[in-house]
């Protein structure tokens, strides 16, 4: 296996998208406001790339694999585990910044020159529709279909992710919802919902060595939308209903926002919490410096791996606080697609097929705590043995009803305009009231375009 750095291929050319995953990345969700555009259309069968290579007899074909960096082996793993069945085929890691922003836009760039240079894309929840619009993606029904892949055997949110129009572009790899994590050893009783929370980090910061009472995703990306998405559901508010209509402007809304902007300004936060993203919520937790921390599942191994964690054995799980409404996290995860502008689409497919499979899926959960898609890995000794989470039949079954980040083509512009009015309110740069209104009206052009 062979590992680089992402670059972008031609000029960022596309503007006002914000947006990251989940999560996830991993399931990081972390990003920056870096602005671009979904491509309008689909491009034209003449502009498309050339038809794919056949190798000679014997001749070993590379494909490349585009993700996030990996901090741990996983990856390495996955891929020797792969290269081992498949010796004609080289697997090359290319790894762009777990700032899923970032990615999201250098990914964009590279796949609207109908570049070859990527085969098999690591996608957050939130992109394959927008992909699949933009005519980037191979339609994966065909060979799901020869292949016999059954998937009512996965997770039904992921399947949902990566289905638009009628065709299925992306495949789940592992999907995850958001948790709070605490210290064992400081809080003695969890705390149902955000205004308990609050006050427990405030009365808590400083004790056992900690700096911080509280430490979540505080940066201008997607990581900030995906709080918003929490907290206004918290509260009984969505952004657009089920019938397609905008409906942030609300008083749940309002009260969610405020809640939020009330969390991200307390005394228990960093004050640099406005540049926080999944990465630095990590480090903070495990080196000991916070009480509470709000991030998806992937946190649990590394908060109790003695290599790295000054936490180990300390470390609490929960669900995400409650507003007035309820408990609401978002869905997080990433699924696979094959680029339409592939060279080696049959091998690509080999690659996606074990990574979807049970064996990758395991190798995963493993190594990396990611919540796998294929179910039956739920009741594998080993893969509970990796996170008590996988073994907790709640948290299994609250995935699927975890909040969705709406599936549609306009995800990024929605995400990238939330990043923004957001962040100007928890700066006192405008008001609660005034970044809804802002939102109602701009979401709305997005959704009639």
């Amino acid at each position: 296996m062979r590992t680089k750095a992402g670059k972008l291929s031609m000029a960022l050319i596309l503007t006002g998208v914000l947006l990251a995953g989940c999560g996830n990345s991993g399931n990081n969700a972390s990003g920056s406001g870096s602005a671009s555009t979904e491509p309008s259309a689909a491009p034209s069968a003449a502009a498309s790339a050339a038809a794919p290579a056949s190798p000679a007899a014997g001749e070993k074909v590379k494909i490349v694999f585009s993700q996030g960096a990996d901090q741990t082996d996983g990856t390495k793993k996955l891929v020797a585990a792969f290269e081992a069945k498949h010796p004609d085929i080289d697997v090359e890691v290319r790894e762009f910044p777990n700032d899923s922003s970032q990615m999201h836009d250098q990914l964009l760039t590279i796949l609207s020159g109908q570049s070859s240079e990527i085969d098999v894309l690591n996608l957050d929840v939130t992109w394959p529709a927008e992909f699949a619009q933009a005519g980037f993606l191979l339609p994966l029904d065909r060979y799901i279909e020869q292949d016999g892949i059954d998937t009512n055997e996965y997770l039904k949110g992921g399947i949902e992710a990566g289905y638009y129009n009628g065709q299925q572009w992306a495949f789940p790899r592992y999907n995850n919802a958001g948790l709070l994590y605490y210290r064992t050893d400081l809080v003695k009783k969890v705390p149902a919902t955000w205004d308990e929370l609050l006050k427990q980090a405030e009365q808590l910061k400083g004790q056992g060595g900690t700096k911080y009472g509280f430490v979540t995703q505080g940066k201008q990306y997607e990581g900030l939308a995906v709080g918003f998405t929490e907290l206004v559901n918290a509260y009984g508010g969505k952004i657009i209903d089920d019938q397609g209509n905008v409906v942030v402007n609300s008083p749940e809304a309002l009260k969610g926002l405020k809640k939020l902007i009330e969390i991200q300004t307390s005394k228990a936060v960093p004050s640099n919490l406005n540049t926080f993203t999944e990465k630095e919520t990590l480090t903070a937790f495990i080196e000991g410096n916070a009480v509470f921390a709000r991030h998806w599942p992937a946190l649990y191994a590394q908060a109790n791996d003695p290599k790295v964690s000054k936490i180990v054995g300390k470390v609490g799980i929960a669900p995400l606080p409650a507003g007035d409404a309820r408990s609401a996290a978002a869905l997080g995860g990433w699924l696979g697609a094959i680029s339409k502008y592939s060279q080696h689409p049959k091998e690509a497919w080999e690659f996606l097929k074990f990574l979807i499979s049970e064996e990758g899926e395991k190798i995963v959960a493993i190594n990396n705590t990611q919540t796998p898609t294929y179910l039956k890995l739920f009741d594998d000794p080993e893969v509970q043995k990796a996170s008590p989470l996988f073994a907790n039949r709640d948290f299994v079954n609250g995935l699927g009803s975890a909040v969705p980040r709406t599936i549609t083509p306009q995800y990024a512009k929605i995400s990238g305009l939330i990043q923004v009015e957001v962040s100007k309110a928890i700066a006192g740069q405008q008001t609660a009231e005034q970044a809804l209104t802002n939102l109602e009206t701009q979401i709305k052009a997005v959704v009639a375009q």
